[in-house]
């Protein structure tokens, strides 16, 4: 499962780095990110990530590929709560 939240921090990193997403949104995935790295149990870190991307996951200033990748994230996040 780690393995799985490696590549989650990965996808958010490659986000995160886009200067044409909106400083609000970096902000928010690296808080997620921060949330995965936490020591708490991997459902409750999870949910924390999502809680924190899913506050801008419908700003509608963010570029129509961030939105894509943004929800390839969250797919990738509830994927681990299951």
């Amino acid at each position: 499962m780690e393995k799985k939240v490696a590549e989650i921090i990965e996808m958010i990193d490659n986000v995160a780095g886009d200067t044409s997403v909106p400083k609000n949104i970096r902000r928010s995935l690296v808080e997620a990110k921060d949330r995965l790295r936490g020591t708490d149990e991997l459902s409750t870190r999870s949910s924390a990530a999502v809680y924190a991307i899913e506050a801008v996951s419908e700003d509608i200033n963010m570029p129509m590929h961030a939105r894509t990748q943004i929800w390839a994230i969250l797919s990738a996040l509830e994927s681990l709560k299951a």
